[in-house]
């Protein structure tokens, strides 16, 4: 089978190839998956650079979250038969025409569900379902968030919504204003205008904000902390103020807000969320992003669609500004 091969850690356009690779064969528990797509991701680009908290042994596969159609059951998998259409965001060497999974992470897709949003539906929407739910707000409540045009942003004002959560988002730029708009995303405002703060501490009211997520750090921390109510928690859930995904970006949260105000600082990984969330928890939760896909009050737009030896052009679209949609590969 063909798949993307990588000999050493560096930039994907440079290190990843496509190679002739035997087809791989499913252990017990597992399944071997037809990939149909499978989305580029940052932590996929920066596992390749070497900069992700995981780092394969060389030679490695690349990718980690596709939608495909099984193709061969490994001993002991019940409920799952050849030729089901599945998804899963927990499999490793997923840009390939072939890969395998366990079959304890695989969902079936509704047919309600296209190929392209199926090939989506864990990464990032389940960091916004997982996001929304480890910050506990009740319904009435508000959101505050810096980056709401990144794509968890956006789905967790979207779910958020569904729910009855108020959420408020904050952009740098004006024209994001009107790009939420069509996804349905209200409440926006942009910090590159003259008195943003106000509106944005006036839409929350006297309470103030219940939960702030922050996912740039340094004096965007501060900005949020200041908007918290009461016992607010902030939760950092990213650092582009950084310039390396390695190196930490400082937060920044005044003392007399965090004694004051009582606030609550927490940080937020996917994934140790995900490892350490009880199942029925997790298919709740995924049950809720299905859901939201399937009755369009949860969007998942595609940017472009390129094939796995067009790796250098997928890479690059992947790292565009203002990408609205995910890049996806074909085999």
């Amino acid at each position: 089978m063909r798949a993307l091969i990588q000999d050493q850690f560096g930039d994907p356009a440079s290190v990843l190839s496509v190679r002739e690779v035997p087809l791989p064969e499913p252990r017990p528990g597992q399944v071997r998956i037809r990939t149909l797509l499978s989305p580029i991701h940052n932590h996929d680009l920066w596992t390749v650079k070497g900069d992700y908290g995981y780092k394969p042994t060389m030679p490695a596969a690349a990718g980690s979250e596709a939608v495909g159609v099984i193709d061969a059951l490994g001993e002991g998998v019940e409920g799952f038969t050849v030729g089901q259409r599945v998804a899963t965001g927990s499999a490793f060497g997923t840009w390939a025409e072939y890969f395998v999974a366990g079959a304890a992470g695989l969902m079936p897709v509704p047919d309600t569900i296209p190929d392209e949003a199926a090939a989506q539906l864990f990464s990032m929407p389940f960091s916004a379902i997982s996001l929304l739910d480890y910050l506990n707000v009740q319904p009435g409540q508000w959101i505050v968030q810096n980056t709401a045009n990144g794509m968890v942003g956006r789905m967790l004002a979207q779910l958020a919504t569904a729910r009855g959560i108020n959420v408020t988002g904050l952009v740098r730029r004006s024209a994001a204003i009107d790009e939420l708009a069509t996804f349905g995303v209200t409440n926006v405002i942009a910090t590159d205008t003259e008195g943003w703060r106000a509106r944005a501490k006036e839409l929350a009211g006297e309470a103030g904000y219940a939960a702030a997520v922050d996912s740039i750090g340094g004096a965007a921390s501060t900005q949020l902390a200041l908007l918290l109510g009461q016992r607010g928690t902030l939760v950092s859930f990213g650092a582009m103020s950084a310039t390396n995904p390695g190196e930490g970006a400082m937060l920044e949260i005044p003392v007399n807000v965090a004694i004051f105000k009582e606030i609550v600082v927490k940080g937020f990984w996917g994934r140790t969320v995900s490892q350490e969330m009880d199942p029925a928890k997790r298919a709740e939760l995924m049950g809720e992003v299905v859901q939201g896909v399937a009755a369009g009050t949860l969007a998942l737009p595609v940017d472009g669609v390129f094939g796995i030896d067009e790796i250098s052009a997928a890479a690059a679209a992947s790292g565009r500004a203002g990408r609205v949609g995910k890049v996806l590969l074909r085999p």
